[in-house]
């Protein structure tokens, strides 16, 4: 399985929600540019958050682009513009981003993208999280997405269950 390439956002989230262990049972591997490393660890990151990159699995690693960033990506902060840098060099069967801009030029560019909510959304599918747990727990932190987003994909795991019941 190819690896996938993480931006800080997915990946901080899911640690703070006790849900970043999905990772390796869905992708195995995931990697990072140095700039998401730094992003993570830098004092304004929640402490959890801090304490994990400090100890960090083996299934995270941290890769350095080759080639510098596209200078179209300019707009965007260095983690994302790393992270879509790698994700292209390496070419990622997914690349985990939560910023609408990011995740614009990313899809431009021809990468398949996914955020925190898909992950969980594909874990929820599998049966391993249950979804209004997972985003019960978001709610109790600073992320913030379109609560119609939310929604639909409460209504659709909703009716998985639903399916699987039936």
């Amino acid at each position: 399985m190819q690896a996938i390439v993480s931006d800080t956002t997915p990946l901080n989230y899911l640690v703070l929600i006790e849900a970043v262990q999905l990772l390796p049972r869905l992708y195995q591997r995931v990697l990072i540019p140095p700039a998401v490393r730094d992003e993570l660890t830098r004092s304004r990151a929640p402490e959890t958050v801090r304490l994990w990159m400090a100890h960090s699995p083996s299934w995270l690693e941290v890769v350095t682009p080759a080639l510098p960033p596209d200078p179209a990506l300019s707009h965007l902060d260095d983690g994302e513009t790393q992270a879509i840098a790698l994700a292209l060099e390496y070419q990622a069967e997914l690349l985990l981003l939560d910023e609408r801009d990011a995740t614009i030029a990313a899809r431009q560019l021809g990468l398949t993208v996914t955020g925190t909510l898909g992950v969980l959304d594909r874990a929820a599918a599998l049966g391993w999280v249950d979804l209004p747990t997972m985003f019960a727990r978001l709610g109790q932190t600073t992320f913030r997405s379109p609560i119609r987003v939310m929604a639909t994909l409460l209504d659709q795991d909703a009716a998985r269950k639903q399916k699987r019941e039936g």
